[in-house]
């Protein structure tokens, strides 16, 4: 069974065939992954890596973690499961930004006078 590991502190320049190409040398990469902005395309400085079986992925955090990779020292750990969030950082699913108004129309409980 395969293994996801984190890797922190990548340089910018890092690329994908990069960190699989230093993964290779400690044993079988399933994949490996640089994480970029969504909007800029630029490297967010971590990724992860796959690693074929358990003791491969041990084997690359005890002889990885703390390695030089394009001028960076990386950190090497176990991925952790990723969290349930919304699509949209700032609204849940169970939460509602929207105004009101009352059936009347005339507006959204600015005046709190009663107008019947």
């Amino acid at each position: 069974m395969s293994k996801k590991l984190f890797i922190g502190s990548l340089s910018w320049d890092t690329t994908d065939q990069g960190l699989s190409d230093l993964f290779a040398q400690v044993g079988t990469v399933v994949s490996a992954k640089v994480i970029t902005d969504r909007y800029t395309g630029k490297a967010r400085g971590f990724g992860f890596v796959e690693m074929e079986t358990e003791e491969e992925a041990q084997k690359a955090i005890a002889e990885l973690n703390g390695k030089t990779l394009d001028g960076r020292q990386i950190n090497v750990s176990e991925a952790r499961p990723q969290e349930n969030r919304p699509d949209r950082p700032f609204q849940s699913q169970n939460r509602s930004f929207g105004g009101g108004g009352r059936d009347d129309r005339r507006g959204g409980g600015q005046d709190r006078r009663n107008r019947y």
